[in-house]
Order: C-alpha cells, then sequence, then structure tokens
C-alpha cells in the first residue's frame, strides 16, 4: 500500500502542437523535462498532444499502444523520475479508433489508460459544428491511478460536461481530476473555466485542465488557459493561450478540510437518490 503526501507539486504543459508528430513529441518531451526541472511531481500534457486535433486528423495520427507516443512518454516518465499523464492520442485497436490517455509511473510502466467515454457531438448554429463520432469510439471505463500523493481520476474533454462522472471519481477517494481538453473559441470563453469551478466545488476536490496552446491558423482553434481549480472552486494557477507550463501545489489535507467544513458528502439523501457506476472501472484500489 502506498504511504500517501499531504503536498505535490503539479504542472499543466500548454504544448504548441504543430503537423509534425515527431516535433510534436520532441517538445513534449523537453517540457516534462522542464516541468520536472520545477519541482513537478506529477505532469500532464494536452488533449491530442502529438496531433492536430480534428476528426480528419484522428486516423492518420493514429497508433497502437504502444506505439511511438506512448513509448515516449515511458521514456520522459523514467528519465526525470515523474508521472506523467500523457494528454491523449489517437488511437487505433482492431479497426477502430479511440481519443485516449496514458498514465506512467517514475519507473516508466503504464499503470492506467483513458478513453474518452463521452464524445464530442455538438452543434452550435452559426459558430461550431463537430462530430468525434464520425471517426471515434467511445471508451467504456471510468479511470482512477494511485500515487504516493493520493487517488487521480481521468477524463478528457467532453468529459468534463457529466457531473456524475466526477462523483463517482469523488465516491473513490480521488482528491485530483485531470481533464486534458481542446475547448474551441465558442465553448471556451463561455464554459471553460465555469466547468472546472463546477465540478471542483461540487465535489471538494482539485481539478486541472491541461488544453494544446493556441494555433490561430489551426482548423480547429483551441482555447487555451489551462487552470487549476482548487477543492473551494477558486482558480489557483492558469495561464492564457501561449505555450506554457502552470504550476500549482496540490495540498491533499486541504481537501479534507474543506470536507469537513462543509460536508456535503456525508449529508446526500441516498433515501432518495444515489449515482452508481455501471462501467467496468479501470483503476487501482
Amino acid at each position: 500500500m502506498l504511504t500517501m503526501a499531504s503536498k505535490f507539486r503539479l504542472a499543466l504543459v500548454q504544448l504548441a502542437v504543430g503537423v509534425s508528430k515527431s516535433d510534436n513529441l520532441a517538445r513534449a518531451a523537453k517540457l516534462i523535462k522542464e516541468a520536472a526541472s520545477g519541482g513537478a511531481r506529477v505532469v500532464a500534457l494536452p488533449e491530442c498532444f502529438n496531433s492536430p486535433y480534428g476528426t480528419k486528423y484522428f486516423p492518420e495520427y493514429a497508433e497502437a499502444i504502444p506505439g511511438p507516443s506512448t513509448d515516449a512518454l515511458s521514456k520522459a516518465a523514467k528519465e526525470n523520475n515523474v508521472f506523467v499523464v500523457g494528454g491523449s492520442i489517437p488511437e487505433e485497436e482492431n479497426g477502430n479508433y479511440y481519443n485516449t490517455c496514458t498514465v506512467y509511473n517514475p519507473e516508466g510502466s503504464l499503470i492506467a489508460k483513458h478513453r474518452k467515454v463521452h464524445l464530442f457531438d455538438i452543434d452550435v448554429p452559426g459558430k461550431i459544428t463537430f462530430q468525434e463520432s464520425e471517426v471515434l469510439s467511445p471508451g467504456n471505463q471510468l479511470t482512477f491511478f494511485n500515487t504516493p500523493f493520493c487517488k487521480i481520476g481521468l477524463g478528457i474533454c467532453y468529459d468534463i460536461r457529466f457531473p456524475e462522472m466526477a462523483l463517482l471519481y469523488a465516491q473513490r477517494g480521488c482528491k485530483l481530476l485531470l481533464y486534458p481538453g481542446a475547448f474551441n473559441m465558442t465553448t471556451g470563453p463561455a464554459h471553460w473555466e465555469l466547468l472546472q469551478r463546477g465540478r471542483a466545488l461540487d465535489n471538494q476536490l482539485y481539478v486541472a485542465t491541461i488544453s494544446p496552446a493556441r494555433d490561430d491558423k489551426a482548423s480547429y482553434v483551441a482555447w487555451g488557459h489551462s487552470s487549476v481549480v482548487s477543492p473551494w472552486g477558486e482558480v489557483v494557477a492558469t495561464t492564457e493561450h501561449q505555450e506554457a507550463v502552470v504550476y500549482a501545489e496540490i495540498d491533499v489535507d486541504y481537501a479534507m478540510e474543506v470536507r469537513q467544513q462543509i460536508p456535503v458528502h456525508s449529508q446526500k439523501r441516498e433515501d432518495m437518490y444515489r449515482v452508481e457506476d455501471l462501467s467496468d472501472l479501470d483503476g487501482v484500489e
């Protein structure tokens, strides 16, 4: 059983993603090293860190796992002695494509794999229409992993809009939720921070979101603004839209203090309502 430390430094790598996969992997490795040098113990990358975001790109950039991109993550985790949460990559398995996040421990071993559960299918007239389901298949598991600091739950981008998922992670003992995500110039300004603060406040835990840096020339323009929100619902670390590494101190004891002060978890009326996990949970107890 892991002995938990109450505080640790988290780093969010808001990576500038281009069309060259090899360049993306090299930049990710460089910034993981920078984050580790800055004292981070857990380093997280953005959604689709190895490829441009878009349905036309998913088949072109897709890989099996393990593959070149995940091998690079494993190497970076081991070389820098950190946990690496690999944002996501387009994954191919048996002719199906998934939007998949892999996690590596400081020994470079794969300890978790999360396939995006809720596919990004939206239509905002006059602003944005996007259908991930044209190419991608959904995952069917909730995913969390243990560290010496706390249990961490995973979601990818659109997953953050589903409060039931975050609640189940909280019920499983997670104190931090990580959402690699690429919100756009319509939903980003309107909902990005609001959703993070809502999930954090509802569940009295830390929430971190990791966006790609903004590329105004891309076919899909990301909002940026990678952030960390505290269990009190405060934004404790953030950035603008350029490439950056965002650092935050995660204090697990503070999450417990908030839960003691406002004990909503013990005040729920489970005689009236409850949320149940019906998935094949992919986690380490």
